[in-house]
């Protein structure tokens, strides 16, 4: 992976993220917040804060090398507006990072502290790869839960984003 293309794939997830955002601000707070059967998360809210929490913890381990114990839950986001201000300081973050990302950088291994206190090392390019593999998982979840709701976020495919 070079960085182009690191900057391509993060940027895409940034976008379908938006995308699944705004379907989300359509709903009511109870829509929001309501358990919804095959949902990982419990609801629309748990499924972005997720996602939200995943993306913040790896980009703090491989732009800031810290590995974080407290995690973001529902509790420190109980409204829509609260998770909309969270992300987008969380992108506009990983982009200042990605803006300065190399080859060597993408190739190099990432040492951090799992959360159940577990050691590793990971090249940064399979970690960005995670980052939009596990968000494509929760992002589909929560889809399917917006859409019975009747606010599809529309296509998220990577080829729509690059078309």
């Amino acid at each position: 992976m070079d960085p182009r293309q690191a900057r391509t794939l993060i940027a895409y997830n940034g976008w379908a993220n938006r995308h699944l955002r705004t379907a989300a601000a359509h709903l009511t707070p109870e829509a929001y917040t309501a358990l919804h059967a095959g949902l990982s998360f419990g609801s629309v809210r748990g499924s972005l804060v997720h996602v939200l929490m995943a993306e913040h913890t790896w980009r703090r381990r491989i732009a800031d090398g810290v590995s974080e114990r407290l995690l973001i839950t529902e509790a420190d986001l109980p409204t829509f507006a609260d998770l909309q201000r969270r992300w987008s300081e969380e992108e506009a973050a990983l982009a200042t990072f990605m803006a300065g990302v190399t080859a060597k950088r993408l190739a190099a291994e990432v040492s951090y502290v799992s959360t159940n206190n577990t050691p590793y090392r990971t090249p940064l390019w399979q970690i960005l790869t995670h980052v939009v593999n596990h968000g494509t998982q929760f992002r589909a979840e929560a889809a399917v839960a917006l859409t019975a709701l009747g606010h599809s976020p529309g296509d998220l495919d990577f080829m729509y984003y690059v078309r």
